[in-house]
């Protein structure tokens, strides 16, 4: 299969904000009584929305947490981000190479258009992407519910059996694999097997790059220009 169209998640895999959200999110919840650690953040908070953390804390330690605690640790973590966040390594050179290959690429998160939109914008990604940002106030359902690359499939005219999407998550794969698309794994933060429903787990960006000639096209109406 030749992709016509490459979807990108964002946390993680467009920009390095996962390490940054996940040890801030263990410092905040150690500090309200559920003691996390880094490890414990990854392996069960990571790719998911603030309101599934709220659900996996009470399930997994019986506390509630306070109803504010949300809207605390998104003001921390764009303070954070202002400060530390930086875009993942080797993403321009990717961009680069599906610019030269004339394949039109786009992002799908679970956050907010206007949160991916901040994020690129602090890492010099915006340029780059303006326009093509697909956040989880444009579905119904976020990952891992198909929605979301359904909608980018939509919106880019191609079929979803045409894109191929890299996701860092579990809950990004699941939703690609829902989608009927080709999902690459990127395991930089995340443990390879808990990616092993991907078609293929990458350990980089870096090796994504030789990949892409034969993994994609430009589409039919691009080619014909």
């Amino acid at each position: 299969m030749r992709h016509q169209l490459v979807v990108f998640d964002n946390s993680g895999v467009l920009v390095d904000s996962e390490y940054l959200a996940n040890r801030l999110l263990a410092e905040m919840l150690t500090c309200e009584g559920v003691a996390t650690t880094f490890v414990d953040a990854v392996t069960h908070y990571l790719g998911k929305s603030l309101a599934d953390v709220f659900a996996t804390v009470r399930r997994r330690t019986g506390t509630d947490l306070p109803e504010d605690f949300g809207a605390r640790f998104h003001a921390r973590l764009f303070d954070v981000f202002e400060r530390e966040l930086t875009a993942m390594p080797g993403v321009h050179a990717v961009l680069d190479d599906l610019d030269a290959l004339g394949v039109p690429y786009c992002v799908a998160s679970n956050d907010t258009v206007d949160r991916v939109g901040v994020t690129l914008g602090l890492t010099a990604l915006a340029p780059r992407l303006a326009g093509r940002v697909l956040g989880a106030d444009l579905v119904a359902r976020p990952k891992p519910a198909p929605d979301l690359f359904l909608l980018a499939a939509e919106r880019f005219g191609v079929a979803p059996g045409e894109c191929l999407v890299i996701e860092d998550s579990p809950r990004g794969v699941a939703a690609a694999r829902a989608a009927g698309t080709t999902v690459l794994g990127l395991a930089t933060l995340t443990p390879r097997a808990r990616l092993a429903d991907a078609h293929r787990v990458l350990g980089s960006l870096s090796e994504l790059r030789p990949l892409l000639p034969a993994l994609c096209t430009a589409p039919d109406f691009l080619e014909a220009r």
